[in-house]
């Protein structure tokens, strides 16, 4: 099961679904780990040293620098990206399967965007 970094942007009505559906969920909240208003890129390193996967609704920046990463060879863990229109029951569901199926190895230098 993937481990994440839930980014501050994050619907916290996602994250109560998910730990929920899965309660052996490891993750972590920005805010958390004292990086609340930290730019994307710091988040980004700390998630890959600590293997973990942002889960994020922020296509604006987070994803662009993600990106940069994957471009330029530093580590990325992985990025999950949720729009924010998307329904509650559709993006728990593929959450749910994204993390509980994607090994960590699949998720490196990878974006997913969901709905899957």
């Amino acid at each position: 099961m993937l481990r994440l970094l839930i980014d501050e942007n994050v619907n916290h009505r996602i994250l109560r679904g998910l730990k929920s559906r899965l309660p052996q969920l490891d993750y972590v909240l920005v805010n958390q780990i004292g990086m609340s208003g930290m730019p994307d890129l710091e988040l980004l390193r700390w998630a890959a040293m600590e293997n973990r996967v942002i889960v994020t609704h922020d296509r604006k920046t987070m994803i662009p620098d993600a990106e940069h990463c994957i471009r330029t060879g530093e580590p990325m863990a992985g990025i999950i990206f949720v729009p924010k229109r998307t329904a509650i029951g559709r993006a728990l569901n593929d959450l749910e399967i994204t993390i509980a199926c994607l090994p960590e190895t699949e998720m490196r230098d990878r974006i997913e965007y969901l709905p899957l």
